[in-house]
């Protein structure tokens, strides 16, 4: 069988069954109201730390995993911080936004396995890795805001939790193909059973969420950045290097992932070199193991 590249869709439409498989499921692929109440205070310049604090308070769940984080090795502060009021000053807002969106997207991925080849919790595995790896690479390279990056990697993925959900049988079938033919990709076997990617899946959800546009582009172009215009490849670029990054450092289902090397042009948007990414999977790996584990692992 002859394998094409999977068709891009650069249109503002999406496929039916795209549209057709987020409404069937739209009890699940909600994101839970405090996660939007905190991303709308985020967003309000208007808003206070006690207008958020208000929200985190009651959500025990959500309060007890910020203290948590907060009181990690990850974020080193050398006191115990015990209210949610002095967390939110030392984490920052975009930080609380990002660990409210965590525990509801971890929630997502806690479904049942596929068989032998596929579990949903070494995916979120996999995208914990790969947002750990992004705001890394933001970090070194100066582009971006970290705490975004780190959002961006954690989402790129969340189509396929969409199809497995809204498609059981035919995410069966795609599975069965990416695990005995291994020269067909992910996307590949996605295009021949559906007719869609996860790629169109995760940015018709991010579009359904009110993410900012960019978390769109990242969810419908982390395999290929280039693709789009300059002025919007920075966050896809970065995720699609984090992306390899945390296959070649065996972290979680890579099966996503198509290539063990990144194109030289890709690396030059981002003001890295091969030997930057030999050396940065290796020391990531303890913070990648401990952020899975305050997020849910």
């Amino acid at each position: 069988m002859i394998r094409t590249e999977p068709k891009i869709d650069n249109t503002d439409e999406f496929p039916f069954i795209v549209e057709s498989s987020f409404h069937k499921i739209k009890n699940i692929a909600t994101l839970p109201a405090v996660a939007h109440q905190i991303m709308n205070l985020v967003a309000d310049p208007e808003s206070t730390t006690d207008d958020l604090r208000k929200v985190i308070v009651n959500d025990p769940a959500l309060s007890a995993c910020i203290l948590k984080v907060v009181n990690s090795s990850y974020y080193g502060f050398p006191q115990q911080i015990g209210s949610i009021d002095r967390a939110i000053v030392r984490l920052g807002l975009n930080a609380i936004k990002n660990i409210a969106i965590a525990t509801s997207l971890n929630k997502v991925f806690k479904s049942n396995r596929i068989g032998t080849d596929f579990d949903p919790c070494d995916l979120w595995t996999h995208s914990v890795a790969v947002a750990i790896c992004a705001r890394e690479i933001s970090v070194r390279s100066e582009i971006g805001e970290p705490d975004e990056v780190f959002l961006a990697g954690l989402i790129h993925d969340i189509g396929i939790m969409v199809e497995m959900q809204a498609n059981h049988q035919e995410f069966v079938e795609i599975i069965g193909i990416v695990s005995h033919e291994q020269n067909t990709t992910f996307r590949q076997a996605e295009e021949q059973v559906l007719g869609a990617t996860h790629e169109l899946f995760g940015a018709f959800i991010c579009r359904e969420w009110k993410f900012p546009p960019q978390f769109e582009h990242v969810a419908r172009y982390h395999h290929h950045p280039m693709q789009l215009p300059q002025t919007d490849r920075n966050l896809p670029a970065i995720v699609h290097v984090a992306d390899i990054l945390a296959a070649q450092i065996h972290e979680g289902y890579t099966r996503t992932v198509e290539s063990e090397s990144i194109a030289p042009e890709i690396l030059s948007i981002l003001n890295l070199s091969e030997s930057d990414i030999e050396t940065l999977g290796e020391s990531l790996r303890d913070s990648i193991h401990e952020a899975h584990q305050l997020l849910g692992g």
